[in-house]
């Protein structure tokens, strides 16, 4: 579907899930993929830098060991709500845009950022205020803080996805004059190792009302190609977009056909 001949990627998280089916689709599409994860990916891909995008440093020390830039960078790796609420939100929120701040300048003119979110963020307007406040810090270490001192009502995972959702939206026209664009892809419940983790972190009824109502569960590779999309020239003119791929789901629950999730 998309030639991505001599074009260079960074994808985080392309060990497993999502992020495996990516890489997997970057690289028959013909281009040059770096990974950055925990884990070491099974995909065929050109380099891979171990990563802990919970810790700071972590990441600053891969980035050191890039080489040359890059036309996109794939922030695909995130942790679930079954992990400690600091965790999630250090590798859902900080680390992302710790990593997305610091590769800016590593980009290609005309390069793209995707940004893996959730349809689990789909109460982002009514935080919106103490999202801005959170995204207002000016670091890694100040975000965590913050965090700290005023935690959320709810899952952790939730509000790291209405994080990392306002933070693309609010970062579109600052890309744009760099030379740049950033998106969020935004799934439902996706046929993922971590898919059990997200039963018990957001009730098996959610879950399971979810795939009854649409018949199964998104695959990997449907939510990849909607990451390479927004990666590919064929987006130019998309930027600072959530975009949802979830089957409908959505739609049945903003337009209150289908009660909302509690959660």
């Amino acid at each position: 579907m998309f030639d991505f001949s001599g074009k260079r990627f960074v994808v985080t998280g392309a060990a497993s899930g999502i992020g495996d089916a990516t890489a997997r689709q970057l690289i028959s599409a013909g281009a040059h993929v770096v990974s950055l994860d925990r884990n070491e990916p099974t995909a065929d891909v050109a380099t891979h830098f171990p990563v802990d995008l919970a810790d700071e440093n972590s990441i600053d020390a891969a980035v050191d060991r890039l080489d040359g830039t890059f036309d996109a960078l794939l922030n695909v790796a995130g942790v679930p709500g079954t992990a400690p609420a600091e965790t999630v939100m250090a590798v859902n929120v900080f680390g992302m845009r710790h990593l997305t701040e610091t590769m800016f300048e590593r980009m290609a003119p005309g390069g793209s950022v995707v940004v893996v979110s959730s349809t689990a963020g789909f109460g982002w307007q009514q935080r919106l205020d103490t999202i801005k406040k959170l995204l207002a810090t000016d670091s890694f270490a100040e975000a965590a803080q913050w965090f700290a001192k005023n935690p959320q009502e709810g899952n952790a995972y939730n509000f790291s996805k209405e994080c990392a959702t306002v933070y693309t939206m609010t970062m579109g026209v600052a890309l744009h004059d760099m030379g740049l664009r950033i998106n969020a892809v935004l799934p439902g419940p996706v046929r993922t190792p971590i898919l059990e983790d997200f039963r018990q972190s957001m009730g098996e009824d959610n879950i399971d009302g979810a795939e009854n109502l649409l018949g199964r569960h998104a695959g990997p590779d449907e939510i990849a190609s909607a990451i390479l999309f927004l990666a590919s020239p064929a987006a130019s003119w998309v930027n600072g977009h959530p975009l949802i791929v979830d089957g409908g789901l959505s739609g049945t629950y903003l337009t209150g056909l289908v009660p909302l999730p509690q959660i």
